[in-house]
């Protein structure tokens, strides 16, 4: 939520207060759309940086796996890169800026689910032998 309102929302809003489609259009702003855009660039980053506790449950649950997440580690950054396209205004330094801590953050969720993977499988291993004996 920080990163959404104290690096994104600037960026996103100074560029919005400075397009200009034609000199003759005046950019007009109201308290209510400056709030409703703040809003959704901050909730959007907050909800981005839920992913690594995400892929925690789900490795935790069994559902993914770190190899399962390396496979389609291509696939994902296509869809970061969209998601950043979406979210931001069409600059590319505002995308960027959602872009890189997102596949960051990527990055984490496979170091995370690489460990949680692991001692799953130890917490398995030991109850196999429990049970052997």
């Amino acid at each position: 939520v920080l990163f959404g309102y104290y690096i994104v929302t600037p960026i996103s809003v100074n560029f919005l207060a400075n397009y200009q489609v034609d000199p003759s259009v005046l950019n007009e702003f109201d308290i209510t759309s400056y709030v409703s855009t703040v809003t959704m660039l901050v909730l959007a980053c907050g909800l981005m940086f839920q992913l690594p506790m995400v892929i925690y449950f789900m490795t935790k649950a069994g559902i993914l796996n770190p190899e399962i997440l390396r496979r389609f580690r291509r696939h994902s950054i296509v869809i970061i890169l969209i998601l950043g396209a979406l979210i931001t205004p069409p600059d590319p330094i505002s995308q960027l800026l959602i872009s890189l801590p997102l596949m960051l953050l990527y990055e984490i969720s496979i170091y995370i689910a690489s460990i949680v993977y692991i001692k799953n499988k130890k917490k398995e291993m030991g109850l196999q032998k429990s049970e052997g004996n």
